[in-house]
């Protein structure tokens, strides 16, 4: 089960699968569990909003195979993605964090701190759309994780990708939505702005895409 952003549950995978999946992952540190632990204990309601440790594996992977220097994260949360962006980039990398609550960013501060990467890290407590567009307005991204408010995700990805490098990467979450991206007869808002996202997303020629069924569903799309 996971709680998306807007804080419906949905089904993702199949509870033998996931134990299954996770066994199989190089594991989480004492750290990331803690992390995870505390997250659930203060923000029951919201908990499901962090991501699967193999979802982590699979970003750090992700940053270690583009050589990014340059990251940025639209949707903290309490820092779980973060760490694991940040520990795929090199001792000079720097993450560029996006959010707008100081709430959850308080438990993220005191984990990047204790992970050893907060002098990688960024935060900038702000509407991410404001915090890009202050962005050069050249390909200074070598890799970006897009995964807050899905109504707004058709506007952080504009404004990344025209400040993607060539052969840097862009990682959408949530791209399924539980599935009901499949059924138009979901019109909820979210729902409508992830169909046209994904829409958008294939008929892009800056891009090359791939939707992979991880979790809820992740895009990757590199620059071509």
């Amino acid at each position: 089960m996971r709680r998306t952003s807007e804080g419906d549950t949905v089904d993702i995978v199949n509870p033998a699968v996931n134990d299954y999946l996770l066994s199989h992952c190089t594991p989480a540190d004492d750290l990331l569990r803690e992390l995870a632990a505390e997250t659930r204990e203060a923000f029951p309601d919201s908990a499901g909003m962090q991501i699967s440790h193999d979802e982590g594996e699979f970003l750090t992977m992700l940053v270690r195979l583009v050589g990014a220097r340059r990251a940025v994260e639209v949707g903290v949360f309490t820092g779980y993605s973060s760490i694991c962006i940040a520990r795929g980039l090199p001792e000079d990398g720097r993450l560029l964090a996006c959010d707008v609550s100081d709430e959850w960013t308080s438990i993220a501060r005191r984990y990047w701190d204790r992970a050893g990467v907060a002098d990688r890290i960024d935060l900038r407590i702000a509407p991410a759309v404001e915090t890009l567009r202050a962005l050069p307005a050249e390909p200074v991204v070598d890799f970006a994780f897009i995964d807050a408010d899905k109504v707004s995700y058709p506007l952080y990805y504009e404004e990344l990708v025209v400040r993607l490098r060539p052969g840097g990467l862009i990682v959408l979450d949530n791209v399924l939505r539980g599935g009901r991206v499949l059924d138009p007869a979901f019109q909820d808002e979210a729902d409508a702005a992830m169909r046209q996202m994904n829409e958008t997303v294939i008929g892009d020629e800056r891009v090359d895409s791939v939707m992979l069924p991880v979790r809820d569903g992740v895009t990757l799309a590199r620059k071509r």
